[in-house]
């Protein structure tokens, strides 16, 4: 962190190949992340085992929930030669040991440099007798050196259709959609189907990490947690009679390739964060329930708009700076924009061009007031740089932020992956309205603790 700590005001110095700092990190978390949506899955990193531990480790860290996965643990003769007899042992060994109904198989830099060729290994399993009747190996390639975590989910969701989505009805079954949450927290996932079902429609999410990743307590060791969509409602999700997708990035993909695979019709839509997003995710679900809104649901929305109300007199003017995912970046500005907070500098990893048109589209006319920037060289320091010349009132984004919130003064609030330092994250959402009201909360609350702790002794206030 010391480059980062060590950045002064003046002239941005721009790179192209270096990173400092990237506001991402790797394909196979993704993947991992995503497989563990899938009931009874168990992820298989297929390389190193250094890789596995540092994927496993990172979720853990963030999830606070143990991470189950395996590894094909290569030594210096699989990078010579392959990993192919290495990963066979292992689909050996998982189905005997663990006994899994899917291991979702997800490949690293090492693997991909080599080139295993992972459908040809899991056939040549399947010929020897290696996967149990009724039992299924499936895979997604996820090579470090290109894209981000949210690539490498959106690989192994798509991976999901590709390999279990069937067709086997003469018509679409009528009020069931499937619903790809995308990168988001197992409590947002929650929320979700608690929304669609509310609106009177059977969902199958994937993936779902609900039940995985926020177990309860019960004092006993489960291997595979009750959570997880089941491999019945993946194959049944080609006879839905839609796909709604939430981020163009993380769940785009799978439900482009379910539409073509099942003839599935499919909508792409926001992450529902925030009232405008949420509003777009309730009235495509209008669209397949006879148009109805149920009275909840409208009440939420109703102490939303109340909240922002209440709330606008302290947001009015502020500036933000946001980094993390694409889908989430795109949804957290217009939240932002909704309470006259302007996001004038905006950061991801992730490369993608469709991300700028995104926050274009947005912003509209005040994009030339603010910073967007995607891919190589587009990092934290890089964000730090822009601070210490022109600074902001907030900083919005993960767990990295906090050298700049404790070298600039800043007020911070933690949202998105990975949040190392605090626990308790993925217990609440911050999808739908019920999320919005607590993300803003979140962040009226971060800029009054900021007032109380700076403010004179003789405006020390009990109302603010």
């Amino acid at each position: 962190m010391t480059l980062l700590r060590h950045t002064h005001a003046g002239e941005v110095q721009e790179r192209h190949a270096l990173t400092i700092n990237p506001a991402k990190t790797c394909q196979p978390i993704g993947a991992m992340y995503a497989a563990l949506g899938i009931h009874r899955c168990l992820p298989h990193s297929h390389g190193s085992q250094g890789c596995c531990s540092y994927h496993r480790s990172t979720l853990s860290r963030h999830y606070k929930e143990p991470v189950m996965a395996a590894t094909s643990s290569f030594t210096e003769g699989s990078s010579v030669f392959g990993g192919q007899a290495n990963l066979l042992q292992a689909i050996q060994n998982i189905f005997t040991v663990y006994q899994p109904d899917v291991i979702a198989v997800h490949t690293t830099c090492l693997s991909e440099t080599i080139g295993d060729d992972i459908p040809q290994i899991v056939e040549k399993a399947a010929e020897e007798g290696l996967i149990p009747a009724g039992k299924v190996v499936i895979h997604a390639n996820t090579p470090s050196y290109v894209g981000s975590h949210t690539t490498g989910f959106a690989n192994m969701t798509k991976a999901m259709v590709q390999y279990f989505a069937e067709a086997t009805l003469p018509a679409k079954v009528p009020g069931r959609v499937n619903v790809l949450p995308g990168w988001v927290e197992p409590a947002d996932m929650r929320e979700i189907k608690r929304l669609v079902r509310l609106m009177g429609l059977d969902p199958i999410t994937f993936p779902d990490t609900s039940g995985v990743l926020d177990c309860p307590q019960t004092g006993l060791h489960a291997m595979f947690p009750k959570g997880g969509v089941r491999v019945e409602e993946l194959k049944a999700s080609g006879d839905s009679s839609a796909t709604i997708a939430l981020g163009p990035v993380c769940s785009g993909p799978a439900a482009k390739h379910l539409a073509v695979k099942c003839r599935v019709p499919s909508t792409i839509l926001p992450l529902p964060i925030g009232l405008q997003a949420t509003d777009r995710f309730i009235m495509e679900l209008r669209k397949h329930n006879g148009g109805r809104v149920p009275e909840e649901i409208a009440d939420e929305r109703g102490r939303l708009l109340d909240l922002i109300t209440d709330m606008h007199q302290y947001f009015f003017g502020k500036t933000a700076a946001l980094w993390g995912d694409p889908d989430t970046l795109v949804s957290l500005s217009e939240l932002l924009l909704t309470v006259d907070i302007l996001p004038k500098y905006v950061v991801t990893g992730t490369p993608g061009k469709s991300f700028l048109k995104q926050m274009g589209q947005v912003l509209q006319d005040r994009k030339h007031e603010v910073q967007v920037r995607e891919g190589s060289g587009a990092d934290m320091f890089l964000m730090h740089q822009w601070i210490k010349n022109e600074p902001v009132d907030l900083l919005l984004g993960n767990t990295y932020g906090k050298y700049l919130c404790r070298d600039e003064g800043i007020p911070f609030v933690r949202h998105g992956f990975p949040i190392l330092d605090r626990v308790g994250h993925q217990y609440f959402p911050t999808v739908g309205y019920l999320g919005a009201i607590r993300l803003l909360e979140k962040i009226l609350d971060a800029f009054l603790d900021r007032q109380d702790e700076e403010c004179s002794e003789e405006t020390f206030e009990l109302t603010m």
